[in-house]
């Protein structure tokens, strides 16, 4: 489990998968990746598994985009204290999976070492070659969000537009200033490669973007689960979340905001994917491999700036926005419409539900056919949107939603039609 919370810095390398086969597992309890650091001590924290005591209200989630609502209080309630801190079976020790040769009940169960060392060799060893492991990782990409020193293409002016001596830092939409150092210098992106996976097969690349006062670690991980959700899909793909805006009120997307930002940010993550797999040679599949967008909350901000701007539209076959149509609808329609190869969901509550039902009017405007249930199939060219009842949280949006996990539910859904399968499996033109 991810009791411990592992350190990283700008040059930590991964170890090899040491798993084949896409085919769907049905396991019985939830299976987490492993974490490997070159040259790190694992520390033991008592990790807060709550988003953030306060969060901004709906303009500050918008950064810059007209926004309507309720605020954030009510969307993220406050944390009670059991949920900051481990329960006694919560434990700490890094997890450590046991080779399925023999019956579960008869498998040995080893502690680990809490110091690792990244190798190229099997961490672990495995009576069966065609095993292999789930590997999840930070990896620092010059291109992800973070550091930024551009300007905020909505209002051309510097995006660091406060300083108090040396120190710069970004007035948000609400008023608050967020020093650079502090919320804008993660390059870090957790990376995941599900032990199935299998680079020879038609495959996707999923890239999360996270919302507002998040970690990838704390948020994306452990309590949305995001990695879980790919490996129980059963899909063959791979994760990239980048860590946007840490821990804090603001929707920035950095990097994504500029042309061809999302293309060089596919480009250099080819070969963090093909290191993590354990293939160096794959990396020209990963470059060409197809993407699905998933943006929740705050995440619709560098969603939406990579379909409009980011240079790799053709590459993204699908998009899924978790209660994150804020803003931005001309850039979401304008990608729909002419990319109809690809599927667009919006899921919302009734924090989102003006936005999501002003966009669906556009699309009809437009001639577009547009459902209201996720009951049907998900082909190439369809746009759903769905509301989900009552007494959902925004908070708790990324695990529930109108079903448990959307994102490993969408997955299935497409993976199940034949049409998007072969579509994943022809390089692309980039």
């Amino acid at each position: 489990m991810f009791g411990a919370q592992p350190k990283f810095d700008s040059h930590d390398r991964v170890g090899r998968v040491i798993s084949l086969g896409a085919t769907r597992h049905a396991r019985s309890s939830r299976r987490r990746g492993r974490w490997i650091v070159a040259g790190c001590i694992l520390i033991p924290l008592a990790l807060p598994l709550a988003q953030c005591g306060k969060a901004p209200n709906a303009g500050m989630l918008a950064a810059n985009t007209q926004a309507t609502g309720d605020t954030f209080e009510d969307r993220f309630p406050a944390p009670q204290f059991k949920d900051r801190f481990p329960t006694e079976k919560e434990s700490l020790a890094p997890y450590q999976r046991t080779a399925a040769a023999a019956p579960a009940q008869s498998a040995p169960k080893t502690a680990p070492s809490p110091v690792r060392v990244a190798s190229i060799s099997p961490t672990l060893t495995l009576p069966q070659p065609t095993e292999r492991e789930d590997m999840t990782t930070l990896v620092s990409m010059k291109s992800s969000a973070f550091p930024y020193f551009g300007n905020n293409p909505r209002t051309d002016a510097p995006f660091l537009n406060v300083g108090n001596g040396d120190r710069r830092g970004h007035r948000s939409y609400g008023g608050r200033v967020f020093w650079q150092s502090e919320t804008y210098n993660d390059n870090r992106v957790l990376v995941h490669v599900p032990e199935s996976f299998d680079a020879n097969k038609p495959g996707v690349i999923v890239v999360f973007f996270h919302g507002n006062g998040a970690t990838l670690e704390r948020d994306v991980r452990d309590r949305q689960q995001v990695p879980q959700q790919i490996t129980d899909s059963g899909v063959n793909a791979v994760l990239l979340a980048p860590q946007m805006a840490v821990d804090a009120a603001d929707s920035s997307a950095g990097k994504f905001w500029q042309p061809g930002g999302f293309k060089r940010f596919l480009d250099e993550s080819a070969s963090h994917l093909a290191r993590l797999y354990g293939d160096p040679k794959s990396a020209q599949v990963f470059a060409n491999m197809p993407v699905v967008i998933v943006g929740y909350s705050g995440g619709f901000l560098p969603t939406a700036w990579s379909l409009e701007v980011g240079g790799a539209a053709s590459r993204v076959r699908g998009v899924l926005l978790l209660d994150a149509v804020y803003g931005e609808l001309d850039k979401f329609a304008s990608w729909i419409e002419n990319n109809r190869t690809g599927f667009f969901v919006s899921s919302y509550t009734h924090y989102t539900r003006p936005r999501d039902r002003e966009l669906m009017s556009m699309l009809r405007g437009k001639g577009i056919a547009v459902s209201e249930s996720m009951d049907g199939p998900l082909r190439p060219g369809s746009v759903v949107f769905v509301q989900t009842r009552d007494g959902i949280t925004h908070r708790s949006y990324v695990t529930q939603a109108w079903t448990e996990f959307p994102i490993q539910a969408v997955l299935t859904k497409m993976a199940a039609t034949p049409a998007l399968t072969r579509m994943a499996s022809a390089p692309t033109s980039r």
